[in-house]
């Protein structure tokens, strides 16, 4: 803010006044942005408000408010200077007790170093302290009651624009003889106000930028820790195929999920259904991100409750239809590739729902099962699914897998193809499950060569081994 004192020097010319002045305000602005951009205030005082945020507040006000003073200029027997600008900042920041901390610094610095040559000084004097600690308690009562008005850059100008016409009044009141002080007042007035108020609105706009800035990065980093705590729970709803699970000579089995992003809406499954009847899933849900791992998570143990309930895989396939369906405000939907494999015989009974066809490896080649499938699931109420079956023979392998493999893109926007997969899996034949689905993520790999995908890639092959 504008402080003004009695002094006999000489007259300085508007163009020099302008130009100290903003190069005064430019370093407090600097200074300012450094210390709302380092965190510092909160680091010092361990909280956003409270006596300690006020006093550490206050202090660095009181110091703007000295730095102020010492730069200020003389102009028609006063010195004009921007001391005012750290009680005001004081007490926007951290309400009346950081202004007044400010104001009382600033004053009594402004007393020391104020002129006595004559009355008229020793009032200005008075004048320029009661108007600083008054503005910096003003200010943090308006910052207090009207802070989300205050904010705005309109509303910041207008307050700056009363806090200066307040100083000048008080001036004019104590002041005197009334006419050096009217002299005053109308020398500086323009320039004053248009200095403090741009100065005060400038200092509150950087501080909210940063605010808005440093709430972005804590809302950023609470999201991607919630994000990789989501990630560790979506891997552990998969089951987990190991060496002891399904633990069964019949089988070998692998599955592999890589979420585009962080969680994704892809999963498989794998559990029994009975002793000798092991059932296998794999699924896509439409979108990606949170809501599609929350809807993911559904339907794995929609599924999974169905097809242990119900007598056929047709209609546990309809059943978990109609649940996803119920309250699904969101509108998502799931395709899925569910099959029971009998391990005495081979024999495998599956549904498709709007599901990528399974490819068949066999000794001599590779090939897509490809029947006609059913409707995605809670896409529809009301769907009657067909069930079908095929049968393994010793040695042959079923690989399921989600479009994120055949859809999956270059650098010139080439997709993988359904071509590829299967030549990749023919040529990586005799390989365990484990083995043709590193060969699958291999040739993705080299394919898409590094370029961004956006869908999920989930697999899982299971290899029938016999008695």
């Amino acid at each position: 803010m504008l402080a003004i004192t009695a002094a006999s020097a000489g007259a300085t010319s508007i163009s020099q006044f302008f130009t100290n002045m903003i190069g005064t305000l430019a370093v407090i602005l600097i200074i300012a942005a450094f210390i709302g951009g380092s965190d510092l205030m909160s680091k010092l005082t361990g909280a956003k408000s409270g006596w300690k945020a006020a006093l550490i507040s206050g202090v660095l006000g009181g110091i703007f408010g000295i730095y102020g003073t010492m730069s200020g200029l003389q102009l028609n027997g006063a010195i004009i200077s921007v001391r005012d600008i750290g009680p005001m900042l004081a007490g926007f920041t951290s309400g009346p007790l950081g202004g007044l901390i400010a104001g009382v610094i600033a004053g009594v610095h402004r007393f020391i170093v104020g002129s006595t040559d004559s009355m008229t000084s020793r009032l200005v004097t008075v004048a320029c302290i009661l108007a600083t600690v008054s503005i910096g308690v003003m200010c943090g009562f308006l910052s207090k009651k009207f802070h989300d008005r205050l904010i705005k850059p309109w509303w910041a100008l207008l307050i700056g624009i009363v806090m200066e016409i307040f100083h000048l009044s008080l001036v004019l009141l104590i002041v005197k003889p009334f006419s050096a002080a009217l002299e005053i007042v109308k020398t500086i007035a323009i320039p004053f106000l248009l200095v403090n108020a741009v100065g005060f609105t400038l200092m509150i706009t950087m501080i909210e930028y940063f605010e808005k800035q440093r709430r972005i990065t804590l809302e950023r980093s609470r999201l991607k820790t919630e994000l990789e705590v989501a990630t560790v729970i979506q891997r552990s709803l998969l089951p987990p195929i190991t060496e002891s699970y399904p633990g069964r000579a019949e089988i070998e089995i692998a599955a592999s999920m890589d979420p585009a992003k962080e969680v994704g809406g892809d999963f498989y499954d794998v559990f029994f259904v009975d002793k000798d009847r092991l059932c296998f899933v794999v699924a896509d849900v439409s979108g990606k991100g949170i809501p599609a791992a929350l809807f993911m998570a559904n339907s794995k143990t929609t599924i999974q409750n169905c097809v242990r309930d119900m007598p056929t895989l047709a209609e546990a396939a309809a059943a978990a239809n109609e649940g996803l369906c119920r309250n699904n405000t969101a509108e998502m939907f799931v395709t899925a590739w569910l099959g029971v494999l009998d391990l005495t015989s081979g024999k495998v009974n599956f549904v498709c729902a709007g599901h990528n066809p399974p490819v068949l490896i066999s000794e001599d080649k590779a090939s897509f099962v490809k029947l006609k499938g059913g409707f995605v699931f809670a896409g529809l109420e009301g769907v009657k699914y067909r069930e079908h079956s095929l049968e393994l023979k010793k040695g042959q392998s079923l690989f399921l897998y989600t479009d994120g493999v055949t859809e999956a893109e270059n650098s010139r926007h080439e997709l993988y193809g359904e071509e590829r997969l299967l030549a990749c899996l023919e040529n990586a034949y005799g390989k365990s499950p484990e083995g043709l689905i590193a060969e699958v993520k291999n040739s993705l790999d080299s394919f898409v060569a590094g370029f961004d995908q956006f869908d999920d890639v989930t697999m899982l092959c299971i290899r029938y081994k016999g008695e």
